[in-house]
C-alpha cells in the first residue's frame, strides 16, 4: 500500500498536517516524521530516503525558508534527495515560517483566538502578501500572546481553507501533495485492477 512519508524541520509542522491532511486528502495515507530544526532535517534526509524500502511510498520534505534564497534552497535539498536516489522527492518551502500560513487566513485566525480586532489586518498593505512578513512567528507572539508554536498549529490545522490562503507558499505545498495523492490513488486502483 503506498503511503506519503512528510519529513519536516520541526514539530509544529507536524501538528498542522496531522490535523490538515485528513481535512483534504482523507484517503492519503500518510506518515509525519518532525526533526530538530533545519540542520538535523537535512542530515536525516540522505538516511532516511535510502534506507526506506516500503514499496510504493513518497517523500515530501517541508522546512521554513528563513528569508533564505528560496531557489538555492530548493535547488540543495533537490540535489540532496537526487544523490539520495529519490529525484521524485517533492521539496516545499513555507515562505518565511510556517506561520505565514497563518496570516493567509486572517479570519480562520481571528476566529481561532477569539479575537475580532485581527480582522482589521486584513486591510493593512503588510499583510496582502504573507509570505513577505518576517518572522512572522514573533509578530503572532506579539499580536496573541497566549500563542505558542504547537498549540496553535492544532487549532489552526482545522481552520485553515484549502481555497482562500493567501499564501502563495501553503497553495503551493497544497498543490504538490494533492498531485501525489492523486497519482497514489490511481496506483492504488491500477494494483486492485490487476489482482
Amino acid at each position: 500500500m503506498s503511503r506519503v512519508i512528510f519529513l519536516l524541520e520541526e514539530y509544529s509542522m507536524k501538528a498542522l498536517l496531522e490535523g490538515l491532511l485528513p481535512r483534504f486528502f482523507p484517503k492519503i495515507q500518510f506518515l509525519c516524521l518532525s526533526h530538530e530544526g533545519k540542520q538535523d532535517l537535512e542530515r536525516s534526509v540522505p538516511r532516511k530516503l535510502r534506507a526506506w524500502r516500503e514499496p510504493g511510498v513518497r517523500f515530501v520534505v517541508v522546512l521554513d525558508n528563513d528569508g533564505s534564497d528560496c531557489e538555492s534552497t530548493k535547488r540543495r535539498l533537490k540535489s540532496l534527495c537526487k544523490k539520495s536516489g529519490r529525484p521524485d522527492t517533492l521539496v516545499r518551502l513555507a515562505c518565511q515560517e510556517l506561520e505565514a500560513w497563518y496570516f493567509g487566513e486572517i479570519e480562520a485566525l481571528a476566529r481561532g483566538y477569539s479575537r475580532r480586532d485581527l480582522r482589521k489586518l486584513a486591510n493593512k498593505a503588510r499583510f496582502r502578501d504573507p509570505d513577505q512578513i518576517p518572522k512572522p512567528s514573533i509578530l503572532l507572539e506579539n499580536l496573541i500572546p497566549e500563542f505558542q508554536k504547537v498549540s496553535g498549529a492544532r487549532l489552526m490545522s482545522g481552520l485553515l481553507s484549502a481555497d482562500h490562503n493567501k499564501s502563495r507558499s501553503y497553495k503551493v505545498f497544497l498543490q504538490g501533495v494533492r498531485r501525489i495523492a492523486v497519482r497514489a490513488q490511481r496506483s492504488r486502483r491500477y494494483a486492485h485492477s490487476r489482482t
